[in-house]
Order: C-alpha cells, then sequence, then structure tokens
C-alpha cells in the first residue's frame, strides 16, 4: 500500500507543480500583454458607427446615409425580456461571472487537447465586447490571452448594464443592422418596446451566425434557432411553458423594412448630403450626426402633390403615349399578377395597375395586394393619342379605343368636390416627360419649407430649383416695375403700349417686340400694364430709367448684376435665374421689403452635441425706416440686426397692391377660387412657351413654381404660365395656407389714396365716368388735367415727364 501512497502524494505534488506552473505561466502572459492591453475608460466615450440621418423642422426621417445602420440605445430602453434572451442564447451567467467562463474555457481547452481544433464557445459576453472593440476576428491562441485579460478588466472599469449596452448597439445582426435597435427597424420595422416574444427570440438568435439563422435569407434555420433561444429561456425559468408554446409556433414574420421615411424631399436629402461630404468628409456617414432642416413636413407633402398633379395635367392634356408594358396571358393568380406590378415603381399616389377587362365605358384594372377597381369613362375619355406638343388624335369612343385587356397601365386617384359631396375615382394617366420645380420659403428669414427638384428624383437627381438656368420671363418685371417707381413713376402713370423696333446692337440687330397677344393697347397705366403682363410697357420703361440702373436695382432682389442682360431683353426676363434665384427675389416683396438669405440646415447634432446653430437674419418690418443704402454701401462682413432692407415701405406696399391685381383681374385668376386677399404674385411665360412660371406670396411665405422640359422643347400652344405652373402654386396654398389668417399688408405712413380717371392717369374731378381709386406716395400724386373746374392749371404731379419714347 505504501507505493499507493506515495503515488497519490507524488499526484499531489505534480497537481501543485502543475497549479503553480499554470499559474506562473498566466502571470507571465499577463506581464507580457498588460503593457498592450487598452484603457478600457474609452468604452465609456466610444464613438460607434452611427449614419447621417436628416430630419425635417419636426424631427420627422427624411433620409438615411450609411453602409450601417444603427440606432444606439441604453440600459434602460432595453425590454427586460430582450436582455433575458440575449442572455439565455448566448451567456446564461453574464450577471454573476467576473467576465470570464472558467468551466466553458476548460470545456474549450480539453476539446482542443483531444481534437486539436479550436471549438466554438467559452466566450462571454464580455470577452465579445473586447473582441468587438479592441481585437481582430482571426483566432489565435494570443488574441484569445488578449481577450480573456481585457474582458477581466472590462469588468473591474465597466457596470454589467454598461458591458450589456455596449454588445448590443456593437454587434452585427445582418442585412446591414448594428445593434438590436436597428435589427428591430430592419426586420419587423418597429422599435424594441414593440417587439413580441417570438420576434425578441429570433433577434436574440442572430448574434452566433447572423447569415446561416437569419430569417430573410435563411428562414428555416431561423426557427430552429429561434425555437433553441426560447427552450433556454424556458429552462432559465424566464417564461412559461404556455409562453414557449405559442411563440415556438409562430410563423416567421420578419421582412426587410426600409428605413422608415416619413418625409419624401430626396432633393433636400441629396443638398444635405453633398454640404454634410464638404464638412466632415467620409465620416458623414458613420460619426452620429443627425441633420434638422427646415422642412415642414405638411408643405413638403403639399408640394410633392401639387407639382406632380401639374405635370400629369400637363401630360394628359396633350395625349396619351400608350401603356408601360402588356401581358398576352393575364395571371390568374394575384401573387403573379404583383410581380409583373412590381416591375413598375409607384411615384407618390400615382401606381402602376393591370387591365382586366374593357367594357363599353370603363375598364376593370388590377391595383396589387388583392385590390380591384373600375376605371369610369371620365377618367379614359382624356386619352387621345399623343402626335405632338401640339396635335392629339381622335377622341376616343369606347374603353377599349384607349386600353386593352392585359395593357400595364399607370392610375392616380382624383377627388372631385360637387355640392358638398366628395367624390374620388382612379383616373389612366401616364409618367410626365416634361418637368418642374416648386420651392417654398419663410418669407421672414427664407427658411426652405418645401423644394421638389423634379417629378422623381430617381429618375432624375437633378435638382431644378438650385441647377436649373431659366428664363423668367414676365415673372420678372416686378422688379422692374419696382426700379420704375423708385424713378418717379406711379402706378397710374401712362406708357404707349405700341409697336416698337429698337435697333440695339446686343441683341444682333433689330428687334420687333410684341405682347403674348399679338395686339397693341395704347397708352396703359403701369398698374394695368403689370396685371395684364404688356412687354411693350416693360420695355419702354426700361429704356426710360436707363438699363444700367434697372441691373443695378436688381442686386436689392438678390440678383448677380454680371450674370444679367445688359440690354432690354432683361425687361422680359432673358436673365438666367433658377426657381431658387426667384423665390428670394419675391421674398422682399413678400416680407416688407428686406432681402433674406435662403437656407434650409437649422441644426446639425453630433453623438448628441450641437455642433451647428442657424442663425438668420430676418425681416423687421417694424423697425424704423432709414435711407435705403445702394446696394455699394453694403457692408457684407459686419453682421447687422436685422436682414438688410433693400426697397422702401412705399415701394414695397404698391409693389404688393399692383400682385394682388394679376390675380383679381389680370393673368393669375384662376387663384381667386383661394379666396384670399393676401395673396399676390405673377405669371411668367418665355418665347415659344419654352418655360412657364409662377412665383407668388403672401406676407408669410413665398412659393414659386417652374414648368419646362429639361432640354428647352417648346411645352406647346398656350401653355403660359397661368395654365401649367398656376395650378400647382393654388394647389400648394390652398393646403399650407388652410386655417391660417388673413393678412393684406397695411398701408405704411407716408401714403394717399385719390381719384382718378383712368383713361388718363390723372386725378379724377367730380363727375368723371369711370373714376377709380388708386395710392401714391405723398407728394407723387397726380394733378388734375389742364382746364375745367378745379383747374389749377399745374402741370399733374406724380406722373413725371414723359420722354417721347414712351409714347
Amino acid at each position: 500500500m505504501s507505493w499507493l501512497k506515495k503515488l497519490f502524494k507524488f499526484g499531489i505534488v505534480l497537481t501543485l507543480v502543475g497549479i503553480l506552473l499554470g499559474a506562473a505561466a498566466i502571470f507571465a502572459a499577463y506581464l507580457y500583454i498588460e503593457p498592450d492591453l487598452p484603457d478600457i475608460e474609452a468604452l465609456r466615450e466610444v464613438q460607434l458607427q452611427v449614419p447621417l440621418r436628416v430630419y425635417s423642422s419636426d424631427r420627422k426621417l427624411i433620409a438615411e446615409f450609411g453602409e450601417k445602420r444603427r440606432t444606439p440605445i441604453t440600459y434602460d430602453q432595453l425590454p427586460l425580456k430582450l436582455v433575458e434572451a440575449i442572455t439565455a442564447a448566448e451567456d446564461a451567467a453574464f450577471f454573476s461571472h467576473p467576465g470570464i467562463d472558467p468551466r466553458g474555457l476548460l470545456r474549450a481547452g480539453i476539446k482542443l487537447i483531444l481534437t486539436g481544433k479550436r471549438a466554438q464557445g467559452g466566450s462571454t459576453i464580455t470577452m465579445q465586447v473586447a473582441r468587438n472593440f479592441y481585437l481582430s476576428r482571426k483566432k489565435t491562441y494570443l488574441r484569445k490571452l488578449y481577450e480573456i485579460f481585457l474582458a477581466l478588466r472590462i469588468e473591474q472599469e465597466l457596470s454589467k448594464q454598461e458591458i450589456l449596452e455596449l454588445y448590443l448597439n456593437k454587434i452585427y445582426l445582418g442585412h446591414r443592422a448594428y445593434g438590436v435597435a436597428a435589427a428591430a427597424r430592419v426586420y419587423y420595422g418597429k422599435d424594441l418596446d414593440e417587439l413580441t416574444l417570438p420576434e425578441i427570440a429570433m433577434i436574440a438568435g442572430l448574434p452566433k451566425a447572423p447569415s446561416a439563422y437569419n430569417p430573410l435569407s435563411n428562414p428555416q434555420r431561423a426557427v430552429e434557432r429561434r425555437n433553441y433561444v426560447l427552450r433556454r429561456m424556458l429552462e432559465l425559468g424566464y417564461i412559461s411553458r404556455q409562453e414557449h408554446d405559442r411563440a415556438a409556433a409562430a410563423p416567421v414574420t420578419a421582412k426587410r423594412y426600409a428605413p422608415d421615411i416619413e418625409v419624401e424631399a430626396p432633393y433636400v436629402a441629396e443638398m444635405v448630403r453633398t454640404r454634410m461630404l464638404e464638412r466632415f468628409g467620409d465620416a458623414a456617414y458613420t460619426s452620429g450626426i443627425e441633420v434638422q432642416t427646415t422642412i415642414d413636413a405638411k408643405a413638403q407633402a403639399a408640394a410633392n402633390r401639387a407639382l406632380r398633379r401639374a405635370l400629369h395635367a400637363y401630360s394628359e392634356r396633350h395625349g396619351y403615349r400608350g401603356p408601360l408594358g402588356h401581358v398576352d396571358e393575364i395571371p390568374a393568380d394575384d401573387p403573379t399578377r404583383d410581380a409583373r406590378l412590381a416591375e413598375h415603381r409607384r411615384f407618390g399616389e400615382i401606381r402602376p395597375a393591370l387591365v382586366l377587362t374593357t367594357h363599353k365605358r370603363s375598364a376593370e384594372v388590377y391595383l396589387g395586394e388583392g385590390e380591384t377597381t373600375t376605371l369610369p369613362w371620365k377618367g379614359l375619355e382624356w386619352a387621345r393619342s399623343y402626335i405632338d406638343s401640339n396635335r392629339r388624335g381622335k377622341a376616343p369612343r369606347i374603353a377599349a379605343d384607349v386600353v386593352k385587356p392585359g395593357d400595364l397601365i399607370m392610375v392616380r386617384p382624383i377627388t372631385e368636390h360637387r355640392k358638398k359631396k366628395k367624390e374620388t375615382f382612379w383616373k389612366l394617366t401616364q409618367l410626365p416627360k416634361v418637368s418642374g420645380a416648386l420651392i417654398s420659403l419663410r418669407a421672414k428669414d427664407g427658411a426652405t419649407l418645401a423644394l421638389v427638384g423634379g417629378y422623381d428624383f430617381y429618375r432624375s437627381k437633378f435638382n431644378r430649383v438650385t441647377q436649373a438656368l431659366r428664363q423668367p420671363g414676365s415673372g420678372f418685371k416686378p422688379f422692374v416695375y419696382s426700379a420704375a417707381l423708385e424713378k418717379g413713376f406711379t402706378p397710374a402713370s401712362l406708357i404707349n403700349d405700341a409697336p416698337v423696333v429698337f435697333d440695339d446692337p446686343s441683341l444682333e440687330g433689330a428687334w420687333r417686340p410684341e405682347n403674348y397677344s399679338g395686339k397693341f393697347f395704347g397708352p396703359t397705366r403701369l398698374r394695368w400694364a403689370l396685371t395684364k403682363s404688356r412687354n411693350l410697357v416693360s420695355i419702354r420703361l426700361v429704356r426710360s430709367i436707363g438699363i444700367e440702373y434697372a441691373v443695378e436695382y436688381a442686386t436689392r432682389f438678390g440678383f448677380d448684376p454680371d450674370k444679367l442682360p445688359h440690354n432690354l431683353s432683361l425687361a422680359l426676363g432673358s436673365a438666367n435665374v433658377n426657381p431658387l434665384q426667384m423665390a428670394r427675389g419675391y421674398a422682399v416683396l413678400a416680407n416688407g421689403g428686406f432681402l433674406i438669405e435662403p437656407y434650409v440646415i437649422a441644426r446639425i447634432v453630433q453623438n448628441g452635441d450641437a455642433v451647428f446653430e442657424a442663425a438668420p437674419l430676418q425681416a423687421c418690418p417694424d423697425c424704423p425706416v432709414d435711407k435705403v443704402p445702394e446696394p455699394t454701401t453694403w457692408d457684407e462682413n459686419a453682421r447687422p440686426e436685422h436682414a438688410p432692407r433693400t426697397i422702401t415701405p412705399q415701394n414695397r406696399y404698391l409693389m404688393y397692391s399692383m400682385m394682388q391685381d394679376v390675380i383679381r383681374q389680370g393673368t393669375a385668376t384662376r387663384a381667386r377660387v383661394l379666396g384670399r386677399k393676401d395673396i399676390a404674385g405673377k405669371t411668367g411665360t418665355t418665347n415659344d412657351q419654352r418655360d412657364a412660371w409662377f412665383n407668388g406670396y403672401n406676407q408669410s411665405l413665398v412659393a414659386n413654381v417652374w414648368v419646362g422640359f429639361d432640354d428647352n422643347r417648346k411645352l406647346g400652344r398656350g401653355e403660359v404660365g397661368g395654365r401649367a405652373a398656376l395650378p400647382a402654386w393654388i394647389d400648394y396654398m390652398r393646403e399650407v395656407l388652410a386655417g391660417t389668417e388673413d393678412r393684406p399688408p397695411q398701408m405704411p405712413p407716408g401714403m394717399v389714396t385719390v381719384r382718378i380717371d383712368p383713361k388718363t392717369g390723372l386725378r379724377a374731378r367730380p363727375g368723371t365716368p369711370g373714376a377709380i381709386f388708386e395710392t401714391f406716395r405723398k407728394g407723387n400724386e397726380p394733378g388734375f388735367a389742364p382746364g375745367g373746374s378745379g383747374s389749377t392749371g399745374a402741370p399733374a404731379r406724380g406722373n413725371p415727364a414723359q420722354p417721347a419714347d414712351l409714347f
């Protein structure tokens, strides 16, 4: 028996020596590794890679840019069941171990000795945090030692809650989702607190192998992994048997969810993305930048609808170009039909449809997802075949003249209000080839409320609001008229609307301008000339006040004089400008005479810290009125208290009043449907109807609409601003002004209103037939005509001596 005792003692000694040698080896390894261990304190302020997000002014998501979808959350935001599911699947002893699992490591070590292969397992959540934040994915013995020592150090420095928070924000869970909050959005379109138990278990099963156990790419294995997580939760007492059985029987409900875009403003998103890239470089996509824009979600949605409706209306006026495609055999089942419709994108409220049958004056169509509807005759009768911009085919008599079963078409909803009843029906439509833009600014400070750079960003990323240089046509006339008022003209000044030929070398020879109608109307008051958009009057005005003065005066509305034509064609809007520039110019007329600077970025936040806050200069209509400085005296470097006043209150009031008449009785009478007294604006149409504009406002906001072809083709006969662009402006303003106060401008001091003879522009005597009221700057009102009762024999004031070229 003595040899057994000796063997036992030898075994004990050998074990102790082994333990001592092991401890020495571990200590030596620690001494070797310790200098290279990182500072754990850095984990408290770790910068997770979070995508760039763009929001509206009311914090609704416009866009998200970046390879990684991640939404960092705090431990307090984690549902208890999610914490239980993750720990049950990954590390059941997480809340009790010191950072490593000795038994797990021992099992992995024994397997290595017996098989010579490295085994999975043994890694605690803390060790995974160490690996994910500090180490490579390459499996080496040295890396494992680093992982162990790092985990022990992390446990000393951070709480369990902090460790789990880091882990659940960092881990990759497939399909660009990093962290559990992003996974909930990607797979279920939900926030964490909205997840069901089977959904929680599905997400908790992903860290082990995000691809192999993915519910989208491998649903069968994903269910097996989910049910394993549920079993572990049952074994650990986290859920009851009933909860387990119900969750294990649940079907897979995961789908691929794109970021939950709440506001459709892709042109704005691209503008912001470009600026952030310029400012932050590639870090813009990963450094948790949130940009709050000035975009108003309601206004943006209204702008999208308004512009698209106007472009569709134009497209439908010029004829039907035919279906998107044709299916020879109509599928009998909905999934196959849906697959054919999925080949064609939706555009807002416009969607693809499949024609099933036609009747004499209607057609049955399939809209997708099991929904069918009827296209009534009023949704089809417009579809005469397209020939060119001025010609269409014969009017259809029956539905079969327009569509056939198997046609893939586009439809849009139409709402009509008749006798206080609202009726909605579907109408055949087509994707417009014509382009357009709508920009809306807050008048007092230039905040961009809505911006639509084209029909659809994904068809054309060209932003027509900021990049399209087009001729504004008559939309430029208000700036010329304002200059004339500053030179002493009045709304009652008479200018001769008569044929004239100009021999201007800068216009390459003789120029014979005409009015749009081709007619001439003789002596015309300034107010009426603007109301009816008389071209000859504008040209004579510019010639009278001087081309250089008119060009220099346009700088008061934000235009660059070097980019304006220095010839008489300026009067007819021959400059190349974009809709944003026009909106800025009209804002001066809207806000009381102040030149504001348009902006779209209100605030930039990076990882919770504000790094930029917009501080726009605002209009100040109630501020004391000093002499308006000349543009050459403006100090660009000084920081004034408010936006610079560039026209006088009196000038602005007269221009506002005259442009109200454009809507009351001029080229924009359609806008009277809005029933407001505070709206004003000006139509614009260029030669051969290549550009159609409406530029309008009230005292709170400005909205400008442009319609035209990108290749500068003609729009077609009759496609003037009042027809092609004005309807979009009306639709937009109807929505954004609903419920707001109707607030016409108040007459400023230093003005008088007198009765005048509309034929002469002079002050009316008692009993003058057809006399009307007109407003003037005090001291600039006209006198009575010479002779007759009450005549003073003095020259008529307020109408400056008329040079010969005005008559």
